[in-house]
């Protein structure tokens, strides 16, 4: 039976999976720090006075993550829905990156050129693989947190945007590398199909195999004959049709 299941659950080697903790992490961390609605001042740093700017972030956020993990979990019955909550997780990063466009912009700049030096400084870093063996859950935290440390000295300045920029291409980077793996998981389902495809081969299999055992041999070439159905009733159907078209009635 395990032929029919696909492989599954091994998010926490994915790079997107490492930088959707790093951004989910860093956006509640940006949030606390620079959404906080301020009660002695009246105000907020960013003018957010009921918090939804921050709900809405922090759940993007989450919600990238989360959809990596539950796509990876649902791949082994269902290539379809992977690939839908892979896409749905690319969706909700590029809603967050919509929101630090517009913080940076509401700070009066604009977002950091490709070509600026912090930008090709950031875009530069690269992500080791997870070396994970038994303790994965711990080791994954540790994992994602020594990736982090390569961006700290961004991530952890006082100046909010410089934080937004860093996760603006961040973000970015892992929207890139969502797309590719959706295009893998398109073209793996492709060359193997999924679970339904390979449940139903089987199916088919176990009918034809149960057939053949009370199926009567071809009159025309003595290969086995399976059940068929016409306008007139059920008859027996050489197996090797439409090479052979010998028949035998089915007895009632």
């Amino acid at each position: 039976m395990s032929d029919l299941f696909d492989k599954h659950g091994g998010f926490r080697k994915l790079h997107t999976f490492t930088l959707a903790t790093i951004v989910q992490l860093e956006t509640l961390r940006f949030c606390r720090r620079f959404l906080t609605f301020d009660h002695r001042e009246a105000r907020s740093k960013f003018y957010d006075p009921k918090g939804r700017q921050f709900d809405q972030m922090t759940q993007a956020a989450r919600s990238g993550r989360q959809n990596i993990i539950e796509g990876s979990e649902r791949a082994s019955t269902s290539k379809d829905t992977e690939m839908k909550l892979t896409d749905v997780a690319r969706a909700s990063l590029g809603e967050l990156r919509g929101d630090y466009e517009v913080y940076i912009l509401d700070q009066g700049q604009i977002p950091w050129s490709v070509h600026s030096p912090d930008a090709k400084a950031v875009n530069a870093i690269s992500i080791d693989p997870a070396p994970f063996r038994d303790d994965v859950v711990h080791e994954s935290a540790k994992h994602a947190m020594k990736q982090r440390a390569k961006y700290a000295c961004w991530l952890d300045s006082d100046d909010a945007a410089v934080v937004a920029n860093a996760l603006l291409i961040i973000i970015g980077r892992a929207l890139n590398m969502l797309k590719s793996q959706i295009e893998a998981q398109g073209k793996a389902f492709e060359e193997t199909g999924g679970f339904s495809e390979r449940l139903m081969t089987r199916r088919l299999k176990a009918r034809d195999l149960q057939q053949a055992v009370d199926a009567p041999d071809c009159p025309q070439c003595g290969k086995p004959m399976r059940q068929r159905k016409s306008a007139k009733g059920e008859f027996w159907g050489c197996s090797a049709f439409p090479d052979c078209k010998g028949i035998r009635p089915m007895k009632q």
